[in-house]
């Protein structure tokens, strides 16, 4: 069956959520071609030539602009089976335009929707796949090169990166988080010479970087240990980042000098907010002190720390936001958050873990089926208008080409404005904003909603169109 899986957005990454599946179905023997939209034109050649359609939608952002490209490929193609794939596709179940979906190790689903489609027997039924029995080695090429992705900035220097996973899954439950719904406290490890062997692909395509996208990198730490010693030894040029919780950077302490010395040189961790109460309700595993904690440790052994953030919860309030950019100020953390992290807001799609959460309730509206999550109103409301302002600071900064530095102290006053108060050390910041360390070009982040320059990107032709480069916001 000739099949077109799709991706629409992947953090700026060449997509391994469409280079993964198309290896399963090929060895099938169906006939895969692959489009990334959020660097390449729609092509209604392509969809004419499917028998079958499926999207990759491993992210919010991604699901959302792929449910905008099934509606509109429903319109000229209403016959055409539709399948979402990936973290978020439980999300999109009940929507227009899709007819099957699978979340988590959707592989093997995959492939037995298209044999059921090929053979006339009718689709696997829904839900998740949790079972993982092998990987394969992914198929990069027919994908867009690496340089047309999100790069590593060190100073002045930009180079190549790829992005693989050695493990699927995570171990904790943070309510707010979508993989706990999907795999409920399991990993699974790729195998270490599938990632390997993909990753001498990317060196082969010019990767000097790699980004390993676990959710949490230290869930399996010896695998990923060992993931990473084998990397550097047979490719000791190499460069990478990895994910990982702040429970895991203080109890794995020990592990910190053998990521540097392997040749770590950042790790992303979802600090999330400071406020110890709101960090209880998420089940984040660490208060704002342990926060503080990681990142000495991390540069205790020459890592960067880099927090992502989300700060606007039905909780929060304007001091919180404050204790946010101050703690960014206090810790030198100006040249290592992506100001676009200060804008983000609680997602609460259908089966989300926050539903639990008692102290939700009051704030709990309807599900809406546009943006796939529960609406809310803040106890504060004042938040509600900082949060729209802040998104719309970032977002025209970023057209207009603006410093990270520069956007940082626009937020910052704009905080304190709300709070009636003055930033002031706006110099000293701009002097002192740790430019020049190590980190990618995308600037988004995976549990964001799309930016108007998103959806005005993908515009209908014949179905839908992506301009090359901007599906994502880049710095």
């Amino acid at each position: 069956m000739r099949v077109l899986l799709v991706s629409t957005y992947e953090l700026g990454h060449q997509p391994l959520h469409v280079a993964s599946p198309a290896a399963a179905l090929t060895e099938e023997g169906h006939d895969v071609r692959m489009l990334d939209i959020s660097v390449e034109p729609w092509d209604p050649d392509l969809v004419a030539w499917a028998e079958a359609l499926a999207f990759s939608v491993p992210m919010h952002t991604a699901t959302r602009l792929a449910t905008k490209a099934a509606e509109a490929t429903k319109r000229t193609r209403p016959n055409l089976p539709v399948c979402f794939f990936g973290l978020y596709a439980r999300s999109s179940e009940k929507l227009s335009g899709v007819d099957h979906v699978i979340a988590g190790e959707y592989e093997p689903g995959l492939v037995a929707w298209v044999e059921g489609l090929t053979n006339g027997t009718g689709s696997a039924s829904n839900g998740f796949v949790r079972d993982r029995q092998r990987f394969n080695l992914p198929v990069r090429s027919g994908l867009p090169a690496l340089d047309r992705y999100a790069k590593l900035a060190i100073g002045s220097e930009e180079r190549l990166v790829g992005y693989v996973e050695a493990s699927h899954g995570c171990s904790h439950r943070c309510r707010h988080c979508p993989v706990p719904v999907v795999y409920d406290g399991r990993t699974r490890r790729v195998p270490i010479d599938v990632v390997l062997t993909d990753v001498e692909q990317l060196v082969a395509q010019g990767a000097e970087h790699i980004t390993i996208g676990d959710p949490d990198f230290l869930n399996r730490w010896a695998h990923s240990m060992q993931v990473v010693e084998e990397l550097h030894a047979r490719f000791p040029f190499l460069t990478y980042d990895v994910t990982t919780k702040v429970e895991h950077i203080i109890k794995h302490r020990d592990v910190l000098g053998d990521l540097s010395r392997t040749g770590c040189l950042f790790v992303v961790s979802a600090f999330e907010i400071l406020n110890d109460e709101i960090l209880r309700y998420l089940d984040k595993g660490h208060t704002a002190a342990e926060a503080a904690r990681a990142i000495t440790l991390l540069r205790s052994r020459g890592i960067e720390p880099r927090p992502s953030w989300l700060p606007f919860m039905p909780w929060t309030t304007v001091d919180d936001v404050i204790d946010v950019v101050d703690f960014i100020v206090d810790h030198d953390l100006v040249g290592n958050v992506d100001p676009v992290q200060l804008t983000i807001k609680l997602l609460i799609p259908e089966g989300s873990l926050m539903l639990s959460v008692p102290e939700l309730e009051p704030y709990l509206g309807s599900f809406d089926h546009d943006t796939l999550s529960y609406e809310w109103r803040p106890a504060d409301p004042a938040t509600t208008e900082l949060q729209h302002d802040l998104a719309s600071i970032v977002e025209h900064a970023q057209e207009r080409g603006a410093a990270g530095a520069e956007i940082f102290c626009d937020v910052r006053d704009a905080v304190y404005a709300a709070a009636g108060k003055v930033g002031g050390e706006r110099d000293s910041i701009l002097r002192a904003t740790g430019e020049g360390r190590p980190r990618l070009t995308e600037t988004w982040f995976c549990c964001a909603e799309p930016t108007d320059l998103q959806f005005s990107s993908l515009e209908e032709e014949n179905g839908c169109r992506a301009t090359d480069g901007k599906v994502s916001l880049k710095s």
